[in-house]
């Protein structure tokens, strides 16, 4: 028995290329896909805005459009469909850079057989689906519009099985709202609520579309974010702090924004749960905010 079947636009300009994606989305036993496929970006785009497509497949090389800009476009146009781009052995850069603009995943042409496909666009959709479930079954946050601890689990579930079939590597970060009892006894719930709504927002800006940010907690927050860097912790940490004293310095609220943040690497090689990097994490950041309190 195959699953209810799933409308996949291929925009996809070469002949042999179109021909091996219908093969081997067709090849994988269990799965049923109706593809359609287009050959320049503007047709594409036309398509996307008449509705009904499940996931986008796109080559990010076209006759009228090229790089980056492809995946924008498409994007604009149809923000609510999950995006697979597809690119040549020497733009991993390039999908990179996709995927940190909200694209699903990114796959290298003459790199991969079906299951490694179907699986990308069925994880794709999963996910898609699942971001659209949270948000009508209270798998968010209606303070802040963020996932709630339930919605962050099941999108995290998801990016696992991603850095898992990459053989990649992910960071967690854990973010404590310092001093918030305080605001909320000396100013009241209402100033509390503006100054986690104001969090979220500065997270909203730091983090890239593909990151996963939830208030899994009164004061607590997380993101989840595929690694492209050994120094990504790093620089992670360092712009989430710069946009904080930025806030602080514009803002004319009678207290600062201040996290408390500890943050973990996961590594396909060495599998962990998600609820054990979450424990780590929160491990990490009570031992910053205990140096916090002491200076």
């Amino acid at each position: 028995m195959t699953d209810i079947q799933s409308k996949v636009l291929l925009i996809e300009d070469n002949p042999g290329d179109v021909r091996l994606v219908r093969e081997m989305l067709n090849e994988v036993p269990g799965f049923a896909f109706d593809i359609e496929c287009i050959a320049r970006l503007d047709s594409g785009v036309e398509r996307l805005a008449k509705g009904g497509i499940d996931l986008l497949l796109l080559d990010l090389d076209l006759p009228d459009s090229q790089g980056l800009d492809t995946f924008i476009k498409a994007h604009t146009q149809a923000t609510e469909v999950p995006i697979v781009v597809l690119t040549g052995f020497d733009d991993e850069k390039l999908g990179l850079k996709a995927v940190q603009k909200g694209a699903q995943d990114y796959l290298v042409k003459g790199k991969i057989d079906g299951n490694q496909l179907v699986h990308a666009v069925r994880y794709a959709i999963e996910r898609n689906r699942a971001e659209e479930t949270f948000k009508k079954m209270a798998y968010h946050d209606p303070l802040t519009g963020l996932p709630n601890r339930r919605g962050f689990s099941i999108l995290a579930q998801l990016q696992l099985k991603i850095a898992n079939r990459k053989k990649g590597s992910m960071l967690l970060l854990f973010a404590d709202f310092d001093d918030l009892k305080s605001i909320n006894d000396n100013l009241g719930h209402h100033e509390g609520d503006k100054a986690l709504i104001e969090t979220a927002s500065l997270l909203r800006k730091t983090f890239r579309g593909s990151d996963i940010i939830a208030r899994i907690g009164g004061d607590e927050f997380v993101v989840l974010a595929l690694e492209n860097s050994k120094e990504c912790s790093e620089i992670l940490t360092s712009h989430l702090q710069k946009n904080l004293k930025a806030r602080n310095m514009n803002g004319s609220r009678p207290y600062k924004l201040s996290l408390s943040v500890g943050i973990v690497r996961y590594d396909s090689q060495y599998p962990s749960s998600i609820d054990g990097l979450l424990d780590e994490a929160d491990r990490l950041m009570y031992e910053q905010k205990r140096v916090n309190h002491k200076s």
